[in-house]
């Protein structure tokens, strides 16, 4: 069976898990707590010395990394990814945006908010990170607000599922989404799709953090 390695509370990790139970494929799911440095052990290395999750291991033992590589995987041969070449090129676009334009500012001030000291040092980064989440935030507003539905083409697929993760939750990380009201109609719809799931909320610890910080 397929064995997923992640942090549930990641949207790297979540994205896997969201495909996995729209496509309906059974799987197995073991939690790795790299907040706790879990992804750092001599042994998870020894399967990837990047040390990251999430990590998508198949029966027979041959392992993939990088979130977005293992949803394509996935979802070849299925409707989430486009076979039409356009539309095909048009996922993987907005999945690269996803992770240069839009992950690094807005998953990042979610992880500097929940998972560090209050008086962190890193907190003088969320200014510019917020700035920068913005302007991904803005242009997919962009995209729905001239017409389009979806990031995966002209039906729901992988892009709008690599996209989603961070962006639901991205008022965790102090971005205020009333400003994006075609961006706020295709989170529900996203969530409207058949076996949407949630991304499950962070540790009591995290979670405080979270709710503490303005």
């Amino acid at each position: 069976m397929t064995t997923v390695y992640g942090y549930p509370p990641s949207g790297n990790c979540h994205k896997v898990r969201l495909l996995l139970e729209q496509l309906g494929r059974p799987y197995t799911w073991v939690d790795v707590d790299s907040s706790r440095g879990e992804t750092r052990t001599p042994d998870y290395l020894a399967k990837n010395p990047v040390g990251q999750v999430p990590m998508l291991e198949l029966e027979d033992g041959r392992l993939l990394v990088e979130s977005n590589a293992i949803l394509c995987f996935l979802a070849a041969g299925t409707p989430l990814l486009p076979s039409d070449p356009w539309h095909h090129a048009q996922a993987l676009r907005w999945m690269f945006f996803e992770q240069y334009s839009h992950e690094p500012a807005i998953a990042v001030a979610r992880f500097i908010r929940g998972w560090t000291e209050p008086d962190s040092p890193r907190r003088m980064e969320l200014p510019a990170l917020h700035a920068r989440g913005h302007r991904a935030l803005a242009v997919m507003e962009g995209h729905l607000a001239a017409g389009a539905t979806w990031f995966s083409g002209d039906a729901y697929g992988v892009a709008d599922i690599a996209l989603v993760a961070y962006t639901a939750v991205a008022p965790e990380g102090g971005f205020d989404l009333a400003p994006y009201p075609a961006l706020r109609d295709w989170l529900a719809r996203v969530r409207g799709t058949p076996g949407f799931i949630d991304m499950p909320a962070p540790a009591p610890v995290h979670a405080a953090r979270l709710a503490a910080t303005d």
